[in-house]
């Protein structure tokens, strides 16, 4: 299990937000409704959950030093 900050790849995002599969289930929508991750795959959802509590994203880390520079502007 990772702890700390993930590292990110701009890969793996663009292929994530443009794979045929991901198309196919957005537009025939064939999606579980929120938080039904412990239904369909219990095991997965327990990884998930503890992942994201023990690590943090770069991206977030760098938004968030950028708005304390900016003073809180957007």
């Amino acid at each position: 299990m990772k702890f700390g900050i993930r590292t990110p790849s701009l890969t793996r995002s663009l292929a994530a937000r443009t794979s045929p599969r991901r198309f196919i289930r957005q537009s025939l929508g064939l999606k579980a409704p929120r938080g039904y991750g412990w239904l369909t795959n219990p095991r997965r959802a327990a990884y998930n959950r503890i992942y994201s509590r023990t690590t943090v994203s770069a991206w977030s880390i760098l938004g968030a030093v950028l708005r304390s520079l900016l003073g809180g502007r957007r």
